[in-house]
């Protein structure tokens, strides 16, 4: 399917470059200084800026001072690996280039192709999970707002990219509006949705109990309602596992930067109702989770249909949908959310009355059926064949509802709890959510712990954080991310794992601020925008190369060239695990990506991914 490409900084033509003919006073800059420009930042609207990918002007055959050269190539396969959406003024900025033809480099101003800064490449380098010999172009020193490329004695360039304080405001409210376009049971009217607009589907009012999820006061086929909630990922089901570390990151980032989200819209019904944004979409899922409890206190482990449904639009199926199996994994996340949302909610009780206690005693119904059945694991149904989540070991589950339940009722046994956990520090995910309670501790928990119990907390969050830098300084493209025989980082969903660094690293920053958790941060963002060995920007409608056929039934099925924007696509995935294969282009490990429908393993979304590309655009505009 040939598409056309949604982007945030167009592809555009680059000249070579020279001090201009029509302005002899600019000067060429060395790698240590830059020329401060008039250039504007201009803010690109993720809703409205199409292009062609082939859109370019020609070049002006000017010579190139001091860095050598005078023919410049088309950008729309460029071996210069840069993120092409921007950088913040203060940030570090590199891009990557694989065996450049010499060891200069230059950024020019796209508006005019006037060079405002030179600079040589590092040392070449080798990156094992991309096979490439690649060298660093650092441009740091050019903090001047404006739109850019980088160009080499080679003839190569890159795509634009900007330099600007408010480079990431479209992509941030992109990623947050993403999940209104998941949401279940609900029409999305062109006034907010614009092109994406569809009719209402799942209103989700006629529920069947599934046989296994059977209890003392629901039998098999009782008609339960469970509306809202999002859509999990490119199907049309809804699972409580997924929706736990989601909803967390999401509630998280405003309590990290409520100031920041207080002044987020994103153009939903609920918008200028008082209430910001990022609360009114993460309550249309905690809404949907609130009718998943039975009334015993366990938690369905999912609302699906028995199958996976065909490629058509949300009110184009009808088939039935059912609650599968309470669980112990399910109950925990629900608790853990339910006690977050009762802290977080409390103070909109005149927009949502009675929520916070009802969140409150919801959690506290979660726990005491999770400790009367520490152990019920989820096990597919011979009659069910879609998303699992299952989870085998629940000791981080219950250390992250521990802590939240600490957190909430003030009782030191929920802190022995979690305490008697081994659950340790990492990039959390749906299925090792540990690191979210140390977290919660970190922020909340200060003036109710002892002093040894929160540093042995903090520690636990600044060592993973430090973990994650040495990784960044010692691979070759600059990033956090390695191999192994296993396939290292590089495995289903290695972008949101990637985000999720990103969400440790800044949270330990605020913690304990350091210049290489930032660094790290900016790495991650490059990364997913842009400076990977696939040369794609993974969030749709964002830079000159973003996903276009992603695994997602909505963008597929509605006759709309552009995917929906603002989500993040799983990325590279070592294993390729699709049956029959899709079409790879190389078996490495950071290139095993592919922007096709069939490769439901590097280019599905997730709600479990955006969450953090919410979380870490908002923390690195904050960074202390």
């Amino acid at each position: 399917m040939v598409k056309k490409l949604l982007v945030l900084s167009a592809a555009i033509a680059m000249s070579a470059c020279t001090a201009s003919p029509n302005n002899s006073s600019s000067a060429v800059t060395t790698s240590s200084t830059a020329i401060s420009t008039s250039s504007a930042i201009t803010a690109s609207s993720i809703s409205s800026m199409v292009v062609s990918s082939s859109s370019a002007a020609s070049s002006s055959g000017l010579d190139i001072v001091n860095c050598g050269g005078n023919t410049l190539n088309g950008a729309s396969n460029t071996p210069i690996r840069i993120n092409q959406v921007g950088f913040l003024p203060n940030a570090k900025k590199v891009a990557v280039i694989e065996k450049p033809a010499n060891s200069q480099f230059y950024i020019a101003r796209a508006s005019d192709d006037v060079k405002v800064y030179c600079g040589e490449y590092s040392n070449e380098a080798t990156w094992g999970p991309s096979g490439e010999t690649v060298r660093m172009a650092e441009f740091t020193a050019l903090t001047t707002p404006g739109t850019y490329y980088l160009g080499d004695v080679g003839g190569r360039k890159s795509y634009s990219f900007e330099i600007g304080s408010n480079v990431f405001n479209d992509l941030g409210e992109a990623a947050l509006k993403a999940y209104y376009f998941n949401r279940a049971s609900a029409e999305l009217p062109s006034q907010y949705a614009g092109i994406w607009a569809r009719a209402a589907g799942h209103p989700d009012t006629n529920v069947l109990v599934h046989a296994s999820a059977v209890s003392n006061t629901r039998s098999e086929g009782t008609v339960i309602s469970a509306p809202k909630g999002w859509y999990d990922a490119g199907d049309y089901n809804k699972y409580i596992v997924n929706s736990g570390i989601s909803v967390y990151t999401l509630l998280a980032a405003y309590e990290h930067y409520s100031d920041h989200f207080a002044n987020l819209a994103v153009n939903i019904p609920e918008s200028n109702d008082n209430v910001p944004d990022i609360l009114n979409e993460a309550m249309w899922n905690i809404e949907w989770m609130e009718n998943m409890q039975d009334p015993d206190g366990g938690v369905y482990h999912k609302l699906t249909t028995k199958n996976f449904v065909g490629t058509v639009m949300p009110n184009q199926t009808n088939a039935q949908r059912y609650v599968v199996q309470r669980t112990t994994a399910a109950t925990l996340n629900f608790a853990a959310v339910m006690a977050v949302a009762s802290r977080v909610y409390s103070n909109f009780e005149q927009a949502f009355p009675g929520k916070s206690a009802a969140y409150r005693q919801a959690a506290l119904n979660a726990w005491n059926w999770a400790e009367a059945n520490p152990s019920v694991i989820y096990s597919q149904p011979s009659d069910i064949a879609t998303g699992t989540y299952g989870d085998n070991d629940v000791s981080d589950e219950f250390a992250w509802a521990a802590a939240e339940m600490y957190l909430l009722t003030g009782q030191s046994s929920y802190l022995e709890r979690f305490k008697s956990i081994d659950a340790g520090v990492i990039a959390p995910w749906w299925g090792g959510v540990g690191t979210l309670g140390y977290i919660s501790l970190a922020e909340h928990g200060q003036a109710m712990m002892s002093a040894a119990d929160y540093q042995m907390v903090t520690d636990g969050l600044i060592g993973a954080a430090d973990g994650s830098v040495a990784k960044f300084k010692a691979t070759a493209y600059g990033v956090p991310l390695d191999e192994n025989a296993l396939g290292g980082d590089f495995y289903w969903g290695s972008n949101g794992a990637a985000a999720n660094q990103a969400f440790v690293l800044m949270y330990a920053n605020s913690l304990n601020p350091s210049q290489d958790y930032v660094d790290a941060t900016t790495s991650i963002i490059d990364y997913l925008l842009g400076r990977n060995a696939t040369g794609y920007s993974f969030v749709t409608g964002a830079g000159a190369k973003p996903p276009v056929d992603i695994h997602h039934r909505p963008s597929y099925a509605d006759n709309i060239a552009e995917p929906v924007p603002g989500f993040l696509v799983g990325g590279p995935h070592s294993q390729q695990p699709e049956t029959p294969a899709c079409d790879y282009p190389s078996s490495l490990s950071a290139k095993s990506y592919s922007d096709t429908w069939c490769s439901y393993s590097t280019n599905e979304i997730t709600i479990n991914w955006n969450a953090p590309l919410v979380y870490l655009l908002a923390a690195i505009q904050n960074a202390p």
